[in-house]
């Protein structure tokens, strides 16, 4: 069953990659989002999702990589590989100077702390000159959707891969261990802090890289829209729709909800927003564990979704 899936993923990502050539501007365009979406998502599953962690914060990552990518090529002049790997660097650095303190949290005073860097990271940036401050910057003009396509989704099987490595090795199963009780895991040896500040540098690579690439295809950053607290609530929808903790989950539910939204939008429009909330709520009342664990349950659907709301008292 292992080598059929990955035959199957293997034959999913050729097809993928010769979208550019027979779909529309507007269909690559959507596909450009979805995929960094779900890269968002993916990236959140590495702590929220193997290491219980639920954060708020990873936005922050994802504006350090849009702010990185877009000062080294508004305000220097430098190419746009040299600005990705700024971001980059920006968001690791602060993944290991904010999680040594807030690792230690847990729980809601997790959660609540990382909801706040979002605001104090754009409060910062929308005060710096070379950011733009308020006003934002403006990269240098580029069409070349083929090519953010296939970055976009380059990234997403490099994040993809490392997280099915995960799900394999001793990094990843220290970190369900923890998830699963983190003082006996404590207990037996695990040095938790170092597993979780690890797993959160991780994610923060992938989440920089991801709003360096955005920041560069839509040419143009500000404060409001690098640091939206809103895009980390869409990473924990999509990751926990898909099913947290899983391998592929993270990649289906973005997909998936991502394809709803646009065509509950095209369809419906200004109850479009109302809808995909319906939608989320009821996945999340009859699948708490997401598709993935759906597609792997051996009853039928109606008996699955029954066994859900008893045992979740639903």
């Amino acid at each position: 069953m292992q080598r059929s899936v990955l035959v199957l993923v293997i034959m999913s990502v050729i097809m993928l990659a010769f979208l550019p050539w027979i779909a529309s501007d507007v269909m690559l365009q959507f596909a450009i989002n979805t995929l960094l979406l779900a890269t968002l998502a993916q990236s959140w599953n590495i702590l929220g999702g193997f290491a219980g962690y639920v954060s708020f914060g990873n936005s922050v990552f994802y504006g350090l990589g849009t702010y990185g990518t877009a000062i080294a090529m508004a305000q220097f002049g430098l190419p746009f590989w040299v600005g990705l790997m700024l971001g980059a660097l920006l968001a690791v650095i602060c993944a290991l100077i904010v999680g040594l303190p807030i690792l230690r949290l847990r729980g809601p005073y997790f959660a609540i702390a990382t909801l706040g860097l979002s605001g104090v990271m754009g409060a910062i940036v929308s005060n710096m000159d070379i950011a733009g401050a308020n006003i934002g910057l403006i990269l240098p003009l580029t069409r070349a959707d083929p090519m953010f396509y296939e970055l976009s989704l380059g990234l997403l099987v490099v994040t993809t891969v490392c997280v099915a490595w995960l799900s394999m090795s001793r990094f990843g199963m220290a970190l369900i261990a923890i998830r699963e009780d983190e003082d006996a895991a404590g207990t037996m040896g695990v040095n938790t802090t170092r597993y979780k500040v690890a797993a959160l540098v991780l994610a923060s690579l992938f989440t920089s890289i991801a709003g360096g690439i955005h920041a560069y295809w839509i040419t143009f950053v500000d404060p409001a829209s690098a640091f939206d607290p809103t895009l980390n609530v869409r990473m924990v929808i999509m990751a926990v729709f898909g099913g947290s903790g899983t391998v592929f989950g993270p990649v289906i539910g973005s997909f998936l909800l991502s394809t709803i939204y646009e065509l509950l939008a095209f369809w419906i429009s200004t109850a479009a927003a109302l809808l995909f909330g319906v939608v989320i709520v009821l996945a999340v009342l009859f699948m708490p564990k997401g598709i993935a664990d759906l597609a792997l349950a051996k009853e039928p659907g109606w008996r699955y979704f029954l066994r859900n709301v008893r045992e979740h008292r639903l």
